[in-house]
C-alpha cells in the first residue's frame, strides 16, 4: 500500500513541455497524491486553472505577447537556436533554477526532471532526494543506433548508412559544441560529482528515465540508458481554459473535413508567411481549411469563405475532423495528429521538429517540407499525395487505434509510484494491465 506523496514536476519550455507533465500530475492526483507543477512564472494561472499546484521556478520568460521578435528568431533558428537557448538562457540560469526548485522541493518526497532543465540533476543529487528523470521526443537520448534527424544538414542522414560506429565519432564531435561552463562551475561549487554533461548523458536519472513517447513511434536502442522505460505519449485534454470556439463548430458542422493548420505554442510566434502560402495551397486545392494563428499578429486581413481562422482550439476535439492536419513537428502536437487517426504534413522549423518528422514518416502517416521549401505550390503538392493515397489514411487510423490503447499518463504515474515504493531498488516492469 502506496502512502500518498508530494511530488515535484520540473520542467521548461512551451506546451509541448508543459502538457504531458500536467497530464501525468493530474493521474497522480487522482490517485491521491499531491502534485507540483515547477516551471516558469508565465504559466501559473493555467496550472492553477487545472486545479494543480504550482512553484515558480527560472529562468523565466515574458509572455510570448510581450517578447520580442529578435529573441525569438534567436531561439528558433534551425542550426544557432539550439546552441543559444541552451547556454544563453537556460544554463545562464542554473544558479536561479537551483534555488528556485531547492524551495519548491523542501519536504517533497520525489522529484521528476525534463531534458532543458539542468537545476532538476544538480537538486537530486545535492538533496539526496530520489528523482526520477524524462524525455519528451526519441532526439533526446541521441542513439547512434537511430540517429537524430537535424533540423539543417539534411545530408547527415545519409551518414547513418554507415553504421553506428560513425554516426557515435559524428554525435560525439557535435556533443563537444555544447558547453554547459555554468553548470559545471555550480556542480563544483556544490561539491558533486561528474555526473556528466546536462545536455547528454548527464540528464538522465541513475534510478528511471520516462520516455514519454510511444515505442511504436521509437523502439529502445542498445544504447537507451537501462533504466529507460516507455509510457506512451501523456496527452493533456485542456478543458479548463478554452473550449472550441462556437463559431468553430459550426464551421466544422457546415461543410467536408478541412485542412487543419496550426505551428503549435512556439513556432507561431515567428510564423511569417506561414499561413499566408498555407490559404494558396488550401485554394489551390479547393479545400476547406481551418487556421490556427496563436496570435492576432498571424491573422489573414482577409479570408475566403470556406475557411476560418481562430487563435487556438483543443487538438484532440479539432484534429480527428481534419481531412489532413499541417504542423510544426513539435512532440506534443506530433502526438495529437497521430492519436487524431489523419494524415499529417509536418513542416518542421528547429530542435527536434525533424526528428520527429521522420519517426512520423517512417509509420506511413506523414510526409515532410522543410520550412524553407514550403509555399503554396510545395505545400499543394504534398497535401495531394497525402490526400489521394489511401494509404497514408489507413496507417493513420491503424496507428491511432494502437496508440489510443496504451494510457500514457497512467503507465508514467504506475512506474512513478513504483519508485516511491522501492527506488533503493533496481527498477523492474510492474505488473499491471491497462485497461481501455
Amino acid at each position: 500500500m502506496i502512502q500518498l506523496q508530494r511530488i515535484v514536476l520540473n520542467t521548461f519550455g512551451s506546451f509541448g513541455d508543459l502538457h504531458p507533465y500536467m497530464a501525468i500530475a493530474l493521474e497522480l492526483q487522482a490517485r491521491g497524491h499531491n502534485p507540483v507543477i515547477a516551471t516558469m512564472e508565465f504559466y501559473r494561472e493555467k496550472i492553477l486553472n487545472a486545479g494543480l499546484d504550482f512553484a515558480p521556478v527560472r529562468p523565466d520568460f515574458p509572455g510570448p505577447k510581450e517578447q520580442n521578435v529578435e529573441l525569438l528568431n534567436r531561439i528558433m533558428d534551425p542550426l544557432t537556436g539550439p546552441k543559444y537557448l541552451m547556454e544563453q538562457v537556460i544554463f545562464a540560469a542554473v544558479r536561479d533554477g537551483y534555488e528556485d526548485l531547492l524551495q519548491a522541493t523542501s519536504g517533497a518526497d520525489l522529484l521528476i526532471t525534463h531534458p532543458a532543465a539542468p537545476a532538476g540533476p544538480l537538486v537530486g543529487y545535492k538533496t539526496g532526494i530520489p528523482w526520477i528523470s524524462t524525455v519528451l521526443a526519441p532526439m533526446s537520448f541521441f542513439s547512434p543506433y537511430d540517429p537524430p534527424v537535424p533540423p539543417v544538414w539534411q545530408w547527415v542522414n545519409n551518414l547513418r548508412l554507415l553504421g553506428p560506429g560513425v554516426m557515435k565519432l559524428f554525435h560525439d564531435a557535435m556533443k563537444s559544441l555544447y558547453k554547459p561552463e555554468q553548470v559545471v562551475a555550480l556542480r563544483k561549487e556544490l561539491s558533486i560529482p561528474d555526473y556528466g554533461n546536462p545536455m547528454f548523458e548527464g540528464q538522465h536519472s541513475p534510478i528511471l528515465v520516462l520516455a514519454l513517447f510511444s515505442d511504436l513511434f521509437a523502439q529502445s536502442q542498445p544504447d537507451w540508458p537501462k533504466q529507460a522505460r516507455t509510457t506512451g505519449f501523456c496527452l493533456y485534454e485542456d478543458r479548463s481554459e478554452q473550449a472550441m470556439p462556437a463559431e468553430l463548430c459550426q464551421f466544422l458542422d457546415e461543410g467536408s473535413p478541412p485542412l487543419v493548420f496550426t505551428l503549435g505554442s512556439s513556432a507561431v510566434w515567428v510564423a511569417k508567411d506561414f499561413y499566408k502560402q498555407s490559404i494558396g495551397a488550401a485554394q489551390q486545392l479547393g479545400r476547406r481549411a481551418v487556421l490556427l494563428v496563436g496570435d492576432e499578429r498571424n491573422r489573414p486581413e482577409t479570408l475566403p469563405a470556406d475557411m476560418i481562422a481562430v487563435d487556438y482550439a483543443p487538438y484532440d476535439l479539432l484534429f480527428p475532423r481534419a481531412c489532413a492536419v499541417v504542423h510544426h513537428g513539435g512532440v506534443g502536437t506530433t502526438s495529437h495528429g497521430l492519436v487524431a487517426g489523419v494524415p499529417t504534413l509536418i513542416v518542421p522549423f528547429a530542435f527536434d521538429q525533424s526528428d520527429n518528422a521522420e519517426h512520423a514518416r517512417r509509420l506511413g502517416t506523414s510526409r515532410t517540407l522543410y520550412r524553407k521549401k514550403y509555399n503554396l505550390t510545395s505545400a499543394a503538392r504534398e497535401l495531394n499525395l497525402l490526400l489521394t493515397d489511401e494509404t497514408y489514411t489507413q496507417n493513420a487510423r491503424s496507428v491511432s487505434e494502437k496508440l489510443r490503447e496504451e494510457h500514457g499518463a497512467r503507465r508514467a504515474a504506475d512506474l512513478i509510484e513504483q519508485v516511491l515504493l522501492t527506488w533503493k531498488k533496481p527498477i523492474e516492469e510492474p505488473a499491471y494491465a491497462l485497461s481501455n
